[in-house]
């Protein structure tokens, strides 16, 4: 029976490095070396494959995850790792450590591409940094993503199942360790290559590349749980504050003529309105186009001060001023005047306070992107101001949605991508299951909801029909979500308060 185990793990071992070889990660001369490696990393003793049995590993189909799955099982089953989720991550990323370059090699191969086409360099890059196991492409698959019709255009809504849910074992582990402060956050430099520890991501297998932006050293990875395809942060080598000023504007218009076939935007500088953290400068893209950037033109806006330049407001339910133009400085300079304007603009009557005794609270989301022979630069309007009616913001999901969604708006759902979160998919399968007539207990959070659901339909429906209703009823609240936290609504009153500022900056909204 040992020796059978002995044999499986070997075959498990071959197959693995024969995985890698098919991807390209290694070659056939790094075989021996890779085996011994991985035996002593499993405190197993060395052994000589059959060549048959590795030829066939690199023609077979198994996928990396799966091998590691069965790798981390068997750690587990000698006492070489406990069975906590951060320990198993912890060796599945070191085994694919294995298989990598460091991280100087990488970039000297992505500059070399990069040379001749910055997309044959990210899209060589990217493929990398899935086959490493890096990008969870299993994990990600779990998402539930659907697209669905508004006035505005498509919207995309996603339930985000990516990220293993730790069970109480792992809470009570990471309750247990001691905070080192190291790495600084889980956008730092020192990341790269970091082991990890229970409560902290393993990183053994992470791998950045080295840019400019600004006179700056930069950093751009992938995200290991991407909310769509290639979606890559941008990150400050120094661990510095979110901050968006015209040298945002400057590294944004910056990053895109670098790499044109990708967007790049920033999340807002200031609480409430900004992503989930704002204790280290970065900035999000990638190669795919979200539902604003299709947004037609609405209305045009002249700027006098830059004459060359294209201004307009988008048919979207949030504010979006977007400039575009072939100068990029041009563009920058035009968004750093209207980021100037807009920080000092008060206007009590639309409930815009710039500034009192808990701090600024206008900024901007701003997102550069090319088009065509065209640079575009959309800058979206936000205000942070709480009340007494809406403490956690007034320009933020409201009471009325918060069974959906209530946590902070940043620039991915901005841009129309609605990220729910994972207690939705039991959730929503509930109130479909009302909707049915069947006898099923829903969530006193959607109970209201799903009555005036169920109140619309004329008797019981099938499957088929429930999801549709429900999924049509999800985009309602979304599209909700970016109404309330837009500082200017798609209205008469939101048109004639927009004009106002628009008239502080020297211009005044025209017909299209």
């Amino acid at each position: 029976m040992l020796i059978n185990k002995q044999q499986k793990i070997e075959n498990i071992l071959v197959q693995l490095v024969g995985a890698a070889l098919r991807e390209g990660l290694v070659n056939s001369e790094d075989q021996i070396y890779l085996l011994n490696r991985l035996c002593h990393r499993l405190d197993l003793s060395g052994f000589l494959p059959d060549s048959d049995l590795m030829e066939m590993a690199v023609q077979t189909e198994a996928a990396i995850p799966e091998l590691l799955d069965q790798l981390v099982d068997y750690a587990v089953s000698r006492c070489l790792i406990e069975d906590l989720t951060d320990l198993r991550d912890m060796l599945q990323s070191d085994l694919m450590d294995l298989f990598l370059d460091k991280p100087s090699v990488i970039q000297t191969r992505f500059e070399q591409l990069a040379s001749e086409d910055a997309r044959s360099a990210t899209d060589w890059f990217y493929q990398l940094s899935q086959t490493s196991n890096y990008i969870q492409t299993r994990q990600i698959a779990r998402n539930v993503i659907y697209n669905t019709l508004s006035p505005y255009g498509e919207l995309t809504l996603s339930i985000n199942l990516a990220k293993p849910e730790k069970n109480p074992r792992d809470i009570e582990a990471a309750r247990l360790q001691h905070n080192t402060g190291y790495p600084r956050c889980q956008l730092c430099v020192e990341n790269e290559g970091y082991a990890g520890r229970v409560g902290y991501p393993a990183r053994s297998n992470h791998r950045m590349l080295r840019l400019q932006l600004g006179g700056e050293r930069w950093y751009l990875q992938f995200s290991p749980y991407a909310y769509y395809p290639e979606h890559c942060i941008v990150l400050s080598r120094e661990h510095r504050d979110m901050h968006i000023d015209r040298k945002t504007l400057d590294n944004l218009l910056s990053f895109v003529q670098q790499f044109p076939h990708y967007f790049v935007g920033a999340n807002a500088d200031l609480p409430i309105v900004g992503g989930s953290i704002l204790s280290h400068d970065h900035y999000q893209g990638g190669r795919y186009e979200l539902p604003m950037a299709r947004a037609a033109t609405l209305m045009h806006f002249p700027l006098p001060t830059f004459p060359d330049l294209h201004a307009s407001i988008i048919n979207w339910p949030m504010a979006v001023i977007r400039l575009s133009g072939r100068d990029t400085a041009e563009i920058a300079a035009a968004a750093d005047y209207i980021l100037r304007c807009w920080r000092k603009y008060h206007d009590p009557s639309a409930q815009i306070v710039a500034e009192d005794e808990n701090g600024p609270h206008n900024t901007l989301t701003p997102i550069a992107r090319k088009r065509g022979s065209d640079f575009e630069m959309d800058l979206v309007l936000r205000n942070n101001r709480q009340s007494e009616e809406h403490p956690l913001g007034i320009f933020h999901p409201h009471h009325g949605v918060h069974h959906i969604k209530k946590e902070n708006i940043g620039l991915i759902e901005v841009m129309g991508l609605a990220v729910l979160p994972a207690r939705l998919l039991t959730e929503l399968e509930e109130v479909e299951q009302y909707l049915q007539g069947k006898n099923v207990l829903v969530s006193p959070v959607h109970q209201p909801w799903a009555e005036s659901l169920r109140r619309q339909q004329h008797g019981s429906l099938s499957p088929e029909e429930a999801r549709k209703v429900v999924r049509d009823g999800v985009a309602e609240k979304f599209l909700q979500v970016l109404t309330d936290a837009s500082v200017f609504k798609p209205d008469k009153d939101g048109r004639e308060a927009l004009q106002r500022f628009l008239i502080t900056i020297g211009s005044r909204l025209q017909e299209v």
